[in-house]
C-alpha cells in the first residue's frame, strides 16, 4: 500500500533570495509584498514550497545572515502583518513556506550581544563565546574565521575575545548555555505557531565548539588560504550536536507535516547523512552533486553514493544552485544556449529525492559580473580577485524587458544581468521551446507519474560514457530516464524483449528531440528521454 504523500518528500522546493525577487515599493530591494504578488507565478511553475532566505532585521554585514532579532521582520522586507498575509496567501495556493534560521551566530547589533559585552556579570554574557586572552595577550586559540582572518575579536573594554566563525560582526552563540538554548527553541515554536511549514538551518553543525577550546591541528601540505590549512575537529561537528538535532525534531513533530533541512558546513555526505532519520532532521544538504564536473559518470557517481547513503530509511535531496554557488548556467554553459540546462533540469527532477530550485534557475539566469568597487559580499571584498564573492548569483529576478528587468523602478541593490531584455519570464512564457516552459512541462510529467516522485532508483550501467541511465521503480509503475551529456547524437539500446513495453512520456520541447529508433532510443545533443513501462513490475 502506498505511503501517505508528503509535500516535502514528493514535492519541489523553490528558494527565493528576498532582496532580489520582486520590489513592490520602489526602493531597489525585493520585499514580502513583491513575493505575494508573484505567488501565482510560483504556483503556475508547479512547485510545492518556498524557502525564504533570511528576512529578519539585519544590518546586512552578511545580507540577512547576521540576524539582529529572530522574532520579527526587517522593515525593508515589510512587517509581521505582511508575513502573515504571505503565509495565508501561500497556503490558499497549497504552497508551503520554509524559513531560514541562522542560529550559529547573531549580528553584533542583536540586543543579546549588546548586553553581552557590557560586563562579565551581565546575564547575557555567557550567551556568546567570550574567552580571556592567551598568556601572551593574543587570541585564546588558533581558530580562524571562514571568511578570512582571525576567528577571535578583541574587546578592549572587557579585555576578552569573542569568537566568530564568519564575519567579525557575526559573533557565535554559546549553545552550551541552557538559557540561550531554551530561547532558541522558543524561536522555532514562535514561527511554527505563525504557520511556518519548515526550516532550513544555516551551518547547523557549527553550533557547538570544543568545550576545552583546543587548537585545531594543522594539515600537511599547502592550502589555498590559512583557514583551509587546519583540520576543523574542534570548532565544528561536536558530538553534543546530536542531542540538539533530536530536540529540534521533537518540537517539529508536535506540529503536523513540518520539515527541517540542515546545511552542513565543511563536511561531506557521510556526516550529513548521520543527522538524518526518524528522530533527527528530515534532510541535510550535501554539495557533491551540485559541484560535479560536466560528465555523465561524475553525476552518476554522486547520485549513486548519496542515494545509497540514505537507503530506505531516509530521503535524499538535490540542488544545483543556491545563494552561495555560482549559477549552474554560468558553470556549465559558455553561451546563451539552454540545452545543457534542460538536461540538468531533467536529472534534478527525476532522481530519487526532493529537488530544490533556486529563483531564476527556471529561466536560465546567469551570474552577473560585479566591478571590484561595487562588490557587496564580505567574502568577495576580502578575497578579490582570487574569489569575487557571491554577488554574481544574487542578481535581481528577470521578469520582463522593462527597466531593471521589471524587478524595480528604482536602481536595484545589485545590477541586473545585461541579457535581461531577452532572457526574462515574459519572453519565455510566450515561447513554446523556452527553458521556463520546459520546466513546467517536466514538472507536470513528474506529478503525473508517481514513480518519478516516490520510486526507488537503480542506475543502469552503460558502455556509452556520455549517457546517464536510471530506473525509478514502484510496484505499479516503472520509469526509465536516459540523459545524453554529449554534444553529439547518442543511442541507447533497449533489451529486444522490452522494446514494446515502454511509452515515451517526455523528450523535451526543442525542434530536435529524442525518439524511439529501431530497438532503442536516439538522443540528440544534450537530449533526454523519459519512458514509462506499460507493464506493472
Amino acid at each position: 500500500m502506498e505511503k501517505k504523500k508528503l509535500w516535502w518528500k514528493d514535492g519541489i522546493i523553490y528558494q527565493i533570495y528576498p532582496r532580489s525577487f520582486q520590489d513592490s515599493n520602489a526602493d531597489g530591494i525585493g520585499d514580502l509584498t513583491g513575493i505575494i504578488k508573484s505567488l501565482d507565478y510560483i504556483k503556475d511553475l508547479g512547485v510545492d514550497a518556498i524557502w525564504l532566505s533570511p528576512i529578519y532585521p539585519s544590518p546586512d554585514k552578511d545580507f540577512g545572515y547576521d540576524v539582529a532579532d529572530y522574532l520579527t521582520i526587517d522593515p525593508k522586507f515589510g512587517h509581521l502583518q505582511d508575513f502573515d498575509q504571505l503565509i495565508a496567501e501561500a497556503h490558499k495556493r497549497d504552497l508551503h513556506i520554509i524559513m531560514d534560521l541562522v542560529l550559529n551566530h547573531t549580528s553584533d547589533q542583536h540586543r543579546w550581544f549588546v548586553e553581552s559585552r557590557k560586563s562579565v556579570d551581565n546575564p547575557y554574557h555567557d550567551w556568546y563565546l567570550w574567552r580571556d586572552p592567551a598568556p601572551n595577550g593574543g587570541p585564546p586559540n588558533n581558530w580562524l574565521s571562514s571568511f578570512g582572518g582571525p576567528g577571535w575579536e578583541y574587546d578592549r573594554y572587557l579585555n576578552k575575545y569573542y569568537f566568530h566563525m564568519f564575519e567579525k560582526h557575526q559573533p557565535d552563540l554559546n549553545w552550551r548555555n541552557p538559557e540561550l538554548r531554551a530561547m532558541l527553541m522558543k524561536v522555532f515554536r514562535y514561527w511554527l505557531d505563525k504557520g511556518v511549514d519548515g526550516f532550513r538551518l544555516d551551518v547547523f553543525n557549527a553550533y557547538f565548539k570544543d568545550e576545552q577550546m583546543r587548537d585545531n591541528p594543522r594539515k600537511k601540505g599547502l592550502a589555498r588560504r590559512p583557514f583551509e590549512a587546519y583540520d576543523h575537529i574542534y570548532d565544528i561537528s561536536q558530538p553534543e550536536m546530536m542531542e540538539v538535532v533530536k530536540e529540534i525534531r521533537a518540537i517539529l513533530n508536535e506540529y503536523p507535516d513540518r520539515y527541517v533541512v540542515g546545511e552542513t558546513f565543511l563536511e561531506g555526505p557521510v556526516y550529513a547523512r548521520t543527522l538524518v532519520g526518524e528522530d533527527k532532521f528530515h534532510a541535510a544538504f550535501d554539495f557533491s552533486f551540485a559541484q560535479s564536473p560536466w560528465n555523465a559518470k561524475a553525476f552518476g557517481k554522486a547520485i549513486q553514493y548519496w542515494d545509497a547513503l540514505h537507503g530506505d530509511e531516509a530521503w535524499p535531496n538535490y540542488f544545483l544552485n543556491n545563494h552561495d554557488l555560482p549559477r549552474s548556467a554560468t558553470r556549465y554553459t559558455q553561451n546563451e544556449d539552454d540545452s545543457r540546462l534542460k538536461l540538468l533540469a531533467t536529472m534534478l527532477l527525476t532522481v530519487r529525492g526532493t529537488p530544490f530550485i533556486y529563483y531564476g534557475e527556471e529561466i536560465g539566469m546567469r551570474d552577473i559580473k560585479v566591478a571590484r568597487k561595487n562588490i557587496q559580499d564580505p567574502v568577495g571584498k576580502r578575497y578579490w580577485p582570487f574569489y569575487k564573492g557571491r554577488d554574481g548569483c544574487r542578481s535581481p529576478m528577470q521578469w520582463d524587458a522593462n527597466i531593471n528587468a521589471g524587478f524595480s523602478t528604482a536602481d536595484p541593490w545589485l545590477p541586473v544581468h545585461p541579457n535581461y531584455s531577452v532572457r526574462n519570464v515574459a519572453n519565455q512564457q510566450s515561447s513554446p521551446a523556452s527553458l521556463l516552459n520546459f520546466y513546467k512541462d517536466l514538472i507536470q510529467v513528474r506529478k503525473k507519474h508517481r514513480s518519478l516522485q516516490a520510486g526507488k532508483m537503480v542506475l543502469i550501467p552503460s558502455d556509452n560514457k556520455h549517457l546517464l541511465v536510471y530506473l525509478r521503480h514502484l510496484e505499479e509503475e516503472t520509469s526509465l530516464v536516459v540523459l545524453n551529456f554529449s554534444s553529439d547524437i547518442q543511442h541507447f539500446e533497449l533489451p529486444i524483449d522490452e522494446v514494446n513495453e515502454w511509452d515515451m512520456v517526455f523528450n523535451g520541447n526543442d525542434a530536435m528531440t529524442s525518439h524511439m529508433s529501431g530497438t532503442g532510443i536516439s538522443l540528440p545533443a544534450y537530449g533526454m528521454a523519459i519512458l514509462v513501462s506499460r507493464l506493472a513490475i
